[in-house]
């Protein structure tokens, strides 16, 4: 929690506002009962009528002021914690765009979902309500408990002695209420993360009938979280039956004690009113004490949640080097990878990997499923980062550059586009916002994206979440064209052409051969067809470059090679027939 406190500071005059509304309004709470004490002991007991209007004017003074502070506290503490919420909101969601690959990985989307919501909103109610109460309960305990015991002392001194039981209970829940809290908040992140994928998956699932079975999967985990919940509420159930059993009998030996003493003539009536009026003001303060604490449990527990994301480790960071490249001269020298959570013996995804891409080159990456294409693309953006050996890009590391340099030099086409829930407009200029009209229709001639002329308003037509009511190849021609129009100096293509039929794909290969002629091109290939595309090809195998050359050198010469490709054509063919076709 103290993580976040600074979030509170752009609002330090508010939050000083407030507290003195706050504490002028307890004032006012506490000044009512003694008005009354001496409305009883004063004019009513003798009978002075010009003094009861007085304080009976002052009395409706004092409840006007205490209405009003409160509206004003409210309004305050509400401007300063929703704030503060946004600003931590914000944050936190710019630290995700930042953090790697290999995190995102890790987390489910439904458990960042539910910190970047539900915990927020978590910490925020104990900001602005819980806190707040928190602290004005406690001065009103000591205020009042001190004017009780100056009031009638016996009285006093029973007043506090109650009050011992009630820590006792506080101190004896709060660990298992952590407990609960922190699993019930991770449950809801699941149940989140289940209705996403649901909703994202729901075409796959009608597919196969799974509807029930998803159902069952979403069924277990609400159920899961509904028998946390209730663990939960059974232990706040006893929890507040013990902080209202002790503050009613506390008032029960009030009463009968003070009208003994009223009675001896040891205090006056008024003052009994008077005690009896603030210690019922007391019951409040006392028992939501309870409530209070739990309240800061769970935003400590929600607050913990959410560093955890601030305090994710930021494997890549920004370069220094300040260098733009020109020609896109693009080096890979030994370069190896393995995942974080691989052990130490463990295998390598990539291993003394070495390639040179001249400007202007383009080469095609060819191996089986597995052999580490798609992680060796990724390497280039820096989606993540070499284990071992450098990427260059014309003789700087990339590792040297800064992202946002980098990230405009490099651009990307994926094999599975994501697409976002706004116009096809807005989802082709992601990489280059400012592109001009022209440009923006080139990047559409290129990728044979013409279909978006025929949406119901053209390239203003917000296209859904996901882009799901669009075709995979839709999709990603919509890819290609983006990653295109950024007019990049290293256009990688991670097969991104598998969803296009034959005489599609021949279009888009045509007019992409202009395009790569210009940049320094990776193209990875599944299909014999794309393979031309290249000026040479690299075969990829068990995490390595085993070959480099021309499509027909390693034709006649690499068998693994002409296996792959004669694979892609569905049947073993003859040498001499299989380079005719693709030559």
């Amino acid at each position: 929690m103290v993580r976040l406190l600074p979030y509170l500071r752009p609002y330090r005059a508010r939050w000083i506002a407030m507290f003195v509304a706050a504490v002028l309004s307890l004032i006012a709470t506490i000044g009512i009962p003694l008005i009354t004490k001496a409305v009883i002991d004063g004019p009513i007991a003798h009978q002075d009528r010009r003094g009861l209007w007085v304080l009976g004017s002052a009395a409706v003074a004092f409840g006007i002021l205490e209405a009003t502070l409160w509206f004003v506290r409210r309004w305050l503490v509400s401007r300063a914690t929703l704030g503060a919420e946004t600003g931590i909101r914000k944050d936190l969601y710019a630290r995700l765009q930042v953090l790697p690959m290999s995190f995102h990985s890790q987390w489910q989307s439904g458990q960042l979902l539910s910190r970047m919501m539900n915990d927020l909103a978590t910490v925020r109610r104990l900001l602005g309500f819980g806190f707040t109460f928190l602290v004005l309960n406690i001065i009103q305990i000591i205020i009042v408990s001190g004017i009780l015991l100056a009031m009638y002392w016996p009285l006093g001194v029973l007043v506090i002695v109650c009050v011992v039981p009630i820590v006792a209970v506080i101190w004896h829940f709060q660990r298992e209420f952590i407990r609960l809290s922190r699993a019930a908040q991770d449950q809801a992140g699941h149940v989140a993360t289940t209705v996403e994928e649901a909703a994202l998956g729901n075409r796959v699932i009608k597919s196969f009938g799974r509807e029930e079975h998803i159902f069952e999967r979403f069924d277990q985990r609400a159920t899961d979280l509904y028998g946390i919940q209730l663990e939960k509420v059974k232990l706040q159930a006893k929890f507040w039956t013990l902080l209202e059993v002790i503050p009613t009998l506390s008032l029960i030996a009030v009463l009968g004690l003070g009208a003994a003493a009223a009675g001896q003539h040891r205090l006056t009536l008024g003052t009994l009113v008077a005690f009896i009026t603030l210690m019922l003001s007391l019951v409040w303060p006392i028992s939501s004490l309870g409530f209070l604490l739990s309240m800061a449990q769970e935003a400590m527990t929600a607050s913990t949640r959410i560093v955890e994301i601030f305090d994710a480790p930021m494997e890549i960071t920004d370069g220094t080097s300040g260098h733009q490249p020109s020609t896109g001269h693009l080096q890979l020298i030994d370069v190896g990878f393995r995942f974080a959570d691989t052990p130490a013996d463990g295998d390598w995804a990539l291993r003394h990997v070495n390639l040179d891409v001249a400007p202007g080159e383009t080469v095609a990456l060819v191996g089986s499923t597995g052999s580490g294409k798609s992680i060796l693309t990724a390497l280039i953006p820096r989606l993540h980062d070499v284990s071992e050996g450098s990427i260059r890009i014309d003789g700087v590391d990339i590792r040297d550059m800064s992202l946002p340099d980098l990230r405009s030099t490099v651009a990307t086409a994926f094999e599975d586009p994501t697409l976002f829930s706004m116009s096809v407009l807005e989802n082709l200029t992601l990489g280059n916002p400012g592109a001009d009209p022209e440009h923006v229709q080139e990047a559409i001639e290129v990728a044979q994206a013409h279909f978006v002329h025929d949406l119901p308003y053209g390239l203003d037509t917000r296209i859904g979440e996901q882009g799901m009511s669009l075709s995979g190849g839709q999709r990603q021609r919509l890819s290609l064209a983006r990653a295109v129009l950024t007019r990049p100096r290293v256009l990688v293509l991670d097969d991104t052409l598998s969803a296009l039929d034959v005489h599609t794909e021949a279009k888009v290969e045509e007019a992409l051969s202009r395009v790569l002629h210009d940049v320094t091109g990776i193209v990875v290939a599944h299909r014999a067809s794309t393979v031309l595309l290249a000026d040479k090809v690299a075969l990829l195998e068990r995490g390595t470059i085993t070959h480099v050359g021309t499509h027909r050198d390693l034709l006649e010469s690499v068998p693994s090679y002409r296996f792959l490709l004669s694979a892609q054509l569905g049947e073993d063919v003859d040498h001499d027939e299989f380079a005719e076709v693709l030559s």
